[in-house]
C-alpha cells in the first residue's frame, strides 16, 4: 500500500490540516492561561498542540512538502509560542525581557526571510531551529505546569532564558546565512 503525495503547489494536506488546527487551537491556549494562570488542561492542550508540530513536520516529509506548510508551519510556531509567552507574562510567570527579546528575533527574523524570499534567495531554516523552537516550548510547558507555575517558575525562566540565547544565536545563523547568499549570487551575477 502506498501513501498519497502531494506537489509543492497543494494545499490541503494531512500535513496542513494539522498546522491550521494548532493555530486554531493556540488561542484557546491563551484563553485558558488568561483565565486560570498555570492549570493542567493548559499544559495538556499545550503540549498536544506543540507534538502536532512534529507529527505535522513527519507528515509533509513523508508525503510532500508544500509551499503552503513551508509558509503555515512556522507561522503556527510563533503564533504558539509568543503567543503562550505573552499570556504567561500577563499572568506573572515569565519575565517580559525574555519573551521582548524572543518576539523581536522571531518578527525580525521573519521579515528578514521574507525580503530575501521575494528577491528569489532562500534562506532556509537550520537544524538549530527546531531545537530553539523545542526550547521554547519546554520553557513554556514548564511555565504552564501548576507545580513550577505557580511554585517554582525560576525552572520555567532559566529554560526560557536559554531559549533566549538559543533565539539569538539562530538568529545571528540566519544573518549569516544570508550575507552568504547574498555574496554568492552577487559573485556570480558579477
Amino acid at each position: 500500500m502506498t501513501s498519497r503525495t502531494y506537489d509543492a503547489s497543494a494545499r490541503l494536506t494531512p500535513a496542513n490540516v494539522l498546522t491550521v488546527a494548532r493555530l486554531l487551537f493556540s488561542p484557546v491556549l491563551f484563553a485558558m492561561v488568561l483565565a486560570d494562570g498555570p492549570t493542567y488542561g493548559a499544559f495538556a492542550l499545550g503540549f498536544v498542540i506543540a507534538a502536532t508540530d512534529g507529527v505535522d513536520g513527519y507528515l509533509a516529509r513523508k508525503m510532500g512538502a508544500t509551499r503552503s506548510g513551508a509558509f503555515l508551519d512556522p507561522l503556527a510556531d510563533k503564533v504558539l509560542v509568543l503567543g503562550t509567552m505573552a499570556s504567561l507574562v500577563n499572568v506573572g510567570v515569565l519575565p517580559l525581557l525574555p519573551v521582548l527579546l524572543i518576539a523581536v528575533r522571531e518578527l525580525g527574523i521573519s521579515v528578514y526571510r521574507s525580503y530575501w524570499a521575494k528577491r528569489s534567495l532562500a534562506i532556509p531554516a537550520r537544524k538549530g531551529a527546531k531545537v530553539k523552537t523545542v526550547v521554547q516550548e519546554a520553557a513554556l510547558g514548564f511555565g504552564l505546569l501548576p507545580p513550577f507555575g505557580h511554585q517554582r517558575p525560576a525552572v520555567a525562566v532559566t529554560v526560557l532564558w536559554i531559549a533566549v540565547a538559543l533565539t539569538l544565536w539562530t538568529g545571528l545563523q540566519y544573518v549569516w546565512d544570508g550575507r552568504q547568499a547574498m555574496s554568492t549570487t552577487g559573485s556570480k551575477s558579477a
